[in-house]
């Protein structure tokens, strides 16, 4: 269920962005050039749906970025931006708490199973 919820939120994303910055409330009228922010979502696509853990890890890290552009947007910009800006945020933050469960459960998994290769320490 993490899976399909990452890849959701992500999907959900790349779609909001989009939409935000050509149709909904773009900066400038007619749509703007901001709309290119959603490219470094589109590159962990094919690893969520590999289910590559790696992709997981950095999605993880990756959505923060987006998750501070939309509460600085939330707080600061008018209706209808405000808005979109919190379901941004929204829906980082169900990337991040999917991406992260997704992790734990595999990581337990594999440790259950006997195929978890513990890090070396000094």
């Amino acid at each position: 269920m993490t899976r399909w919820l990452a890849v959701g939120s992500l999907l959900g994303l790349i779609v909001l962005g989009l939409a935000w910055e050509i149709w909904l409330a773009p900066l400038r009228e007619g749509g703007s050039w901001w709309a290119i922010k959603v490219l470094p979502l589109c590159i962990p696509v094919a690893g969520l749906l590999k289910n590559r853990m790696y992709t997981y890890r950095w999605v993880s890290l990756l959505v923060w970025l987006y998750f501070t552009e939309g509460v600085v947007r939330a707080w600061g910009d008018a209706w209808p931006s405000s808005g979109l800006a919190a379901l941004q945020t929204l829906l980082c933050t169900t990337l991040f708490v999917a991406c992260a469960l997704h992790v734990r459960i595999r990581f337990k998994a594999a440790k259950a199973t006997g195929n978890f290769v513990p890090v070396p320490r000094d």
